[in-house]
């Protein structure tokens, strides 16, 4: 668990560095062999793309990789993948996927349910911090938000 609060750190860190650049403070990291080889945050928002989620660019960030190096790695995410996340996460083989919170989203219940189907093994750490992060940037920019999540 210590290595767990270690790598998510690094995934709050990169949310926080999403927020500080005016976007939606979601961060992650993959990790393989207790070394980070991809890492990112949601740039949906400064880069005008809606499928840049912090889950994506972490994937994008590692390049391309050998089914080995998927198959032996975790997913560290500040917040819950979405339907589009995990998808890719069940599409590269990732077996572990570490959640900081899921509360501050409606049915990501559902693509954690989703992930532990498809054999991934889904840790939610139940973050104080990462809720608090989430809650003051929809308080912030509700708007932004609401686009983010489709109201």
């Amino acid at each position: 668990m210590d290595s767990d609060r270690k790598w998510m750190a690094e995934a709050i860190s990169e949310a926080k560095k999403s927020r500080e650049s005016g976007g939606i403070p979601i961060g992650s990291v993959l990790v393989s062999q207790g070394t980070i080889i991809g890492r990112g945050h949601n740039q949906r928002v400064q880069k005008n793309n809606p499928i840049l989620h912090a889950e994506m660019v972490t994937i994008q960030d590692a390049g391309r990789l050998r089914a080995s190096v998927y198959a032996q790695s975790t997913m560290y995410t500040s917040l819950s993948p979405c339907t589009m996340c995990a998808g890719t996460i069940v599409l590269y083989k990732i077996p572990r996927v570490v959640v900081g919170e899921n509360r501050t989203v409606e049915n990501l219940t559902l693509c954690e349910d989703w992930l532990v189907e498809q054999g991934v093994e889904v840790i939610n750490m139940d973050l104080q911090e990462c809720v608090d992060i989430m809650n003051d940037f929809i308080k912030e920019c509700p708007e932004v938000w609401n686009e983010d999540v489709g109201v």
